[in-house]
């Protein structure tokens, strides 16, 4: 099905016929325009699989020493290091005090590097490493760290493992999609308008705190809403029937984290950061009319609605994520 728009406007009765403009192709469906022509950061910067084997280990405090520097000297990594001694924020060390570090693979992280981009270089899950790993909000990377890569590694991994390691989806992007920062370095100040695009190498930053107040991105029929779906499917969201064309409106004020047609399954999708740890993602779209590291209040328009990816009808596929995890968006928007 075609979806037909006219340019054409109204002549007044008995004024002279202007000469006919070429009608411009209809636009399928299932396009999608305004797509971003900077490529996410995971594609502008592929990491080096630079990894090390480092073997179990005893260690002594010394003097001096923090939790990093314990993880320059042995090869391992500060949160595996942390991890496996029981030890939490701000991780005080005691001379003296003896350290189990774990063996294993480490992987140093380069400048710009992304977690996608570490994992596919090493053809792993990135959610996998994020597990393995203990990483959380704001999931930002820092250049020098070492993360500990799964046991299950590409030469031991089926065709099949290695297809389903590189599978994109929207946690990922959550919290492995920016860049590292270099020591000293903080993140991009988000932009005003569309028309300021930071590039792929920036890191954006997410708004600190979250106002509490969602709004509806659109009014429509709920075609599906969140948890298990047929053939043993689960729907991480929920999806709207909309005429294409339909406004998208940001949820809350955030800032924009990604805008693209990266996740087959959603087509045209955006993602924005709310602070918190909360994220919303609005899928199917045929129009982006946000940038990545933009600024949007609640209301704003930021797209318009298509039967873009994987959907049988205009609509509209929305979630809300807490810490890059799915919950159900009707427990959270006011009453329809």
């Amino acid at each position: 099905m075609l979806a037909l728009s006219s340019l054409g406007a109204c002549v007044p009765r008995g004024a002279e016929v202007p000469r006919p403009i070429p009608r411009p192709v209809p636009m399928l469906e299932t396009e999608i325009v305004n797509l971003p022509e900077t490529p996410p950061a995971w594609e502008a910067k592929p990491a080096a699989a630079n990894a090390r084997a480092i073997e179990g280990t005893l260690y002594r405090v010394q003097s001096g020493d923090t939790l990093r520097g314990v993880g320059n000297r042995t090869g391992a990594g500060s949160e595996a290091i942390a991890r496996a001694n029981g030890l939490v924020a701000p991780y005080t060390l005691r001379i003296g005090q003896i350290l189990r570090i774990p063996a294993g693979r480490y992987h140093l992280v380069g400048p710009g590097e992304t977690g996608i981009a570490i994992a596919r270089a090493y053809r792993v899950s990135w959610q996998r490493m994020v597990s393995l790993n203990g990483l959380g909000e704001p999931f930002t990377l820092r250049v020098g760290q070492r993360l500990l890569l799964p046991s299950e590694e590409a030469g031991t991994m089926t065709v099949e493992e290695r297809a389903a390691a590189f599978k994109l989806d929207i946690a990922s992007i959550l919290s492995g999609g920016e860049p590292a920062l270099a020591a000293g370095k903080v993140p991009a100040r988000p932009a005003a308008t569309a028309a300021r695009v930071l590039p792929a190498s920036a890191a954006v930053a997410p708004p600190a705190r979250f106002n509490g107040r969602f709004a509806w991105p659109a009014s429509g029929k709920l075609l599906a809403g969140y948890g298990p779906m047929a053939k043993g499917q689960i729907n991480q969201g929920i999806n709207i029937a909309l005429p294409l064309g339909t406004d998208i409106r940001a949820t809350a004020d955030g800032v924009v984290a990604y805008v693209g047609d990266g996740v087959n399954d959603y087509g045209g999708l955006i993602l924005i950061r709310h602070g918190d740890g909360w994220a919303s993602a609005y899928g199917h779209a045929s129009a982006l009319l946000v940038s990545r590291g933009q600024q949007v209040k609640r209301g704003q328009v930021i797209g318009k609605s298509g039967r873009s990816g994987f959907a049988d009808q205009p609509q509209l596929h929305f979630e809300l994520r807490q810490n890059s995890r799915a919950v159900d968006p009707l427990k959270h928007l006011p009453p329809s």
